[in-house]
């Protein structure tokens, strides 16, 4: 009796993975409410959007899908897993690693920037606090205000570009007033570069990329080639037509933009925040805690008690860089998560997150 070769065992065996494969996914589709597949339709077909989008509860997907084009040079689609810069949603990271200092000790968030970083030569060195970065209210004027995004547009290092776009005298007294800044988080990075020693890159590898297994994310340099990485799209409303993104270095944003993450990878980051596991639950009660004088704004994300359809608390993180969009919504009573990433700047992402929320509820 001849026996099996080793061969055909492998194949069968990789028929059957395959097909189990394919009925979960199946059933994943299944059980996904139908009206959240109608309104991405509506949302591709009549407000141009493409892009990845998840919904869970208690980190138990409801929805996980995407629509649209990745490349319009060779018309390749997106998908589930594909990588998209995120823009913003870096300065929840970077406020992360910040509370993770404070936790052990290393770091008060009452302590002035020249405490941690002695080579500061702004103003606001021995004024402005760390809290005061992470809440926008440093006054320090914003780095785009000396040749609006153009500072983005050449090659600089970290240290000069602090020196020439983030260390303008504060034009109103530090916590007194909101201004959305890049700079306040882009000094907050080299603050924790000066804390630990190791670069931003290296820090977010070791405290969160790893611990958490986010595979799929990083920090983003303009010469990367990302396997996965889509590229970005600027709509121009009045021809309705695409252009590609203009070029830029987006190493420039540092710690206030320049990663690169997926959908998933960002639901475990969500988890992990608000399951205690990256953070102690009074660190996290106290980013979520909202300056009503700073627009709401809380450590790394705005905070809202309810707001159109999303009639509860919530806590809420956009981003968007030229063509690529973000939008990242916690609602905290419930733990239920909307996600959503963009290669373009077309849509109206929270206005669709919204809509993504009221489905279960049958409005």
């Amino acid at each position: 009796m001849f026996g099996l070769q080793p061969s055909f065992i492998k194949q069968v065996y990789m028929k059957q993975v395959l097909t189990l494969i394919f009925i979960l996914l199946l059933q994943q589709a299944s059980a996904q409410n139908p009206a959240y597949a109608k309104l991405l339709q509506y949302y591709n077909s009549q407000k141009n959007f493409n892009g990845a989008v998840l919904v869970a509860t208690k980190g138990k997907v409801d929805l996980l899908s995407s629509k649209g084009i990745s490349s319009r040079q060779l018309g390749a689609r997106i998908n589930t897993r594909s990588k998209f810069k995120i823009a913003s949603i870096t300065k929840t990271f970077t406020a992360v690693m910040i509370l993770q200092l404070m936790e052990a000790g290393k770091l008060n968030l009452n302590a002035t920037i020249g405490q941690y970083f002695p080579a500061y030569t702004g103003e606001g060195r021995d004024r402005v606090t760390v809290e005061h970065l992470l809440t926008y209210s440093s006054g320090i004027p914003n780095c785009e205000s000396y040749m609006d995004d153009a500072v983005y547009g050449m090659p600089v290092s970290i240290d000069s570009f602090i020196i020439k776009y983030c260390s303008g005298k504060p034009d109103t007294i530090p916590g007194s007033r909101f201004s959305y800044n890049n700079g306040d988080y882009i000094i907050l990075g080299k603050i924790i570069e000066k804390i630990t020693g190791k670069t931003f890159a290296e820090n977010l590898q070791q405290r969160i990329l790893d611990p958490l297994g986010l595979r799929n994310s990083g920090m983003l340099y303009s010469s990367d080639i990302i396997p996965g990485l889509v590229s970005s799209y600027v709509y121009n409303d009045s021809l309705k037509t695409f252009n590609a993104d203009k070029p830029y270095y987006i190493e420039n944003y540092f710690s206030a933009g320049a990663m690169y993450s997926t959908v998933e990878d960002l639901l475990t980051f969500d988890q992990a925040i608000f399951t205690y596991k990256l953070l102690k639950k009074q660190t996290v009660d106290l980013m979520l805690t909202p300056h009503p004088a700073l627009g709401n704004v809380g450590l790394g994300f705005w905070i809202s008690d309810g707001y159109g359809a999303l009639d509860t608390p919530f806590a809420y993180r956009p981003g968007g860089i030229y063509g690529s969009s973000a939008n990242w919504i916690h609602v905290i009573g419930a733990n239920r998560t909307i996600i959503v990433l963009s290669n373009t700047d077309a849509a109206n992402l929270f206005e669709m997150s919204q809509q993504l929320y009221a489905i279960p509820k049958g409005h």
